[in-house]
């Protein structure tokens, strides 16, 4: 995610103070807790079966997107009830499900964006990649994977903070920076290295969302 702000405007948070609850209730946290840990191993997958030619696990996680469109979907379906239910909400309570359901759409999204590698790694786009290229992937799914760790941790239990995760959303954007130099170079055809541009955007999209969730848990406005 390219930077529109300097140091100072970076989202931290300081030792003393506490995220909001984001109005996650005890039926809401299971299946939010597996739709978390589906995304990472989606990820994760993704990029081994994109660099290990593995289709038939490609196909697998590919296939398992559906269910974390679920989860979430469920998650939206009981928030939106909580708000509706003709219930008194306090003002505090009502806000923390609205920044929930604010919230909710970047995961669904960061599985989508991981389905997209595994539908290119389907097809055995891995093969057809310069060695460079390759080595750069393998990195950004590494990066991909660290990022999402630590969304998971900031929205499931308000540990860490933004700025650690924009730290690492720093690498993945200089990742893509170094693969679109690459896709420059000519080691690739055009059909392939159209292929490569956009896996590195789906990347860098997925750090983009991790830094969304993050600013969103902390009260902030988020960057498309």
């Amino acid at each position: 995610m390219t930077r529109r702000f300097g140091l100072s405007t970076r989202v931290a948070r300081s030792s003393a103070s506490a995220p909001p609850s984001l109005g996650i209730t005890p039926r809401m946290r299971p299946p939010l807790v597996q739709a978390f840990a589906l995304v990472g191993e989606a990820m994760a997958e993704a990029t081994h079966a994109l660099l290990a030619g593995d289709r038939e696990l490609a196909i697998r996680v590919v296939e398992s997107d559906v269910v974390v469109d679920d989860l979430v979907e469920g998650v939206i379906a009981r928030a939106e009830a909580e708000l509706v239910g003709g219930g008194a909400l306090a003002p505090h309570d009502r806000q923390e499900l609205l920044d929930l359901l604010r919230i909710l759409p970047e995961i669904e999204r960061n599985g989508d964006l991981a389905e997209h590698i595994a539908r290119r790694a389907a097809r055995g786009l891995g093969s057809e990649m310069s060695p460079r290229s390759r080595g750069l992937v393998e990195r950004m799914g590494e990066v991909a994977t660290v990022i999402w760790r630590q969304a998971t941790d900031v929205i499931l239990d308000g540990r860490g903070d933004a700025s650690s995760i924009e730290d690492v959303d720093d690498e993945l954007d200089e990742l893509h920076v170094a693969l679109t130099a690459e896709l420059t170079s000519g080691s690739m055809p055009v059909p392939v290295a159209v292929e490569v541009a956009l896996l590195a955007r789906f990347y860098e999209r997925f750090g983009d969302h991790c830094v969304n969730l993050a600013r969103r848990r902390f009260g902030r406005d988020s960057i498309d």
